[in-house]
């Protein structure tokens, strides 16, 4: 299975033109076009035509398929993907965000707590989400402390236990 990729999300128009203002979550803005057209989850499709850096990590794009300033304004939130086969290899300890999601969570003495659905950054820094094995979403910082080990290959990655998921009885 194939994941996609989040590049950037569409946080407004800029100018008159159809350019539009994208928060990036590639390491520099200037790679968002690299990897071929985005997508949206909806289907549709955009060529990066243009790029400038507008601030930290953020940008502004020119997309091939967005001639004014109206069709700018309707993708406002619109989060851009690219499929996850069409970015470079990761280097030895690397990894995309993406590989992580279905990876197996699980403690120390490898009791399973649950399955990565997903990893995001509400500003604070990156958080993992598990879905956990009684059905509940547990919310972790993705942290070396938090997260002390990561095993591609095996397809799990060990978590400290948080106390309140220890107190449930949840890993135990």
């Amino acid at each position: 299975m194939d994941r996609d990729v989040l590049l950037a999300a569409v946080i407004g128009a800029h100018g008159l033109k159809g350019e539009v203002r994208v928060k990036t979550f590639t390491e520099s803005p200037d790679r968002l076009g690299a990897y071929g057209p985005l997508h949206a989850r909806d289907g549709r499709s955009f060529t990066v035509e243009a790029v400038r850096p507008a601030g930290a990590g953020e940008a502004v794009v020119a997309l091939r398929e967005v001639a004014d300033r109206s069709a700018a304004e309707a993708l406002k939130g619109v989060e851009l993907f690219v499929t996850r086969a069409v970015l470079p290899m990761t280097g030895e300890g690397e990894f995309y965000h993406a590989d992580l999601v279905g990876l197996s969570a699980e403690d120390s003495e490898g009791r399973r707590i649950g399955r990565i659905t997903g990893v995001h950054n509400f500003g604070a820094g990156d958080v993992l989400v598990i879905a956990g094995e009684a059905g509940e979403e547990i919310l972790l910082a993705f942290t070396r402390a938090n997260v002390p080990e990561i095993d591609m290959a095996a397809g799990r990655v060990v978590v400290a236990v948080p106390d309140e998921i220890e107190d449930r009885g949840g890993a135990a």
